[in-house]
């Protein structure tokens, strides 16, 4: 069974909606989906919301761990998402020799606001948390307590590791920032990450990769109805 984390904002919850289903329409092995939704968190998650916090699951990302109870491996992925690939091909990048892998981005925002106002906060490693191949049994250093008193760049750093050379790398594939890399044949991205905004916000509506997004948003809206016979 992949075990999938998926963050879930309470202002915009189509988004991790549309992730899970693009997840679903092309894993060919079977997938426990879980979105991270604060309220049924109960006192795992004591955070308070902080000022740069951009999302609900800014840090309770970092419970997923704890909540696979520290046994085998589970995948964590934001919201802002969509799957265009198999999510077995990535659960089969799982390697031992590591605690956590993700795509190494050398990300550098040059904006100062992101979605819905919120303030682009720059920082090493920025974005490598947004996709995260955990080994929970080596991730013990985050339990509910350290994930609720640690600051920002201890977790999204990965500092509570306490040796980067516990960090494996994915492709870059598995993580492909939309309007940020270079533009791409869809057919070469397995994960579209609209960390700027995506189709979803009339700000953004115009993103790169929004008609993929759009159409799995049709696809989920989909349903199948009685045809009525003619007599």
């Amino acid at each position: 069974m992949i075990r999938v984390f998926i963050g879930y904002s309470r202002a915009a919850p189509v988004v991790s909606s549309v992730a899970a289903l693009s997840i679903n329409r092309r894993a060919s092995q079977p997938v426990a989906i879980t979105h991270l939704a604060l309220n049924q968190l109960g006192g795992l998650y004591t955070r308070p919301q902080h000022e740069l916090q951009s999302t609900d699951f800014s840090f309770s990302r970092f419970l997923t761990p704890s909540l696979a109870g520290f046994q085998d491996w589970a995948i964590f992925m934001d919201d802002d998402m969509l799957v265009l690939d198999d999510i077995a091909k990535l659960w089969a990048l799982r390697d031992d020799r590591y605690a956590v892998q993700v795509v190494k981005h050398d990300h550098v925002p040059q904006e100062d606001v992101k979605f819905l106002d919120k303030v682009q906060t720059k920082y090493e490693k920025k974005n490598w948390s947004s996709v995260m191949l955990f080994n929970c049994a080596r991730c013990t250093a985050l339990t509910p307590d350290y994930v609720n008193s640690a600051t920002g760049l201890e977790l999204h750093q990965f500092k509570w590791l306490g040796d980067d050379g516990l960090i494996g790398e994915i492709p870059h594939r598995w993580n492909y920032l939309a309007d940020y890399d270079p533009t791409i044949p869809a057919r070469d991205i397995s994960i579209v990450h609209y960390t700027l905004g995506g189709p979803y916000y009339d700000d953004t509506s115009d993103c790169a990769y929004s008609d993929l997004w759009l159409a799995e948003r049709e696809a989920m809206l989909h349903c199948a109805q009685r045809v009525a016979k003619t007599k």
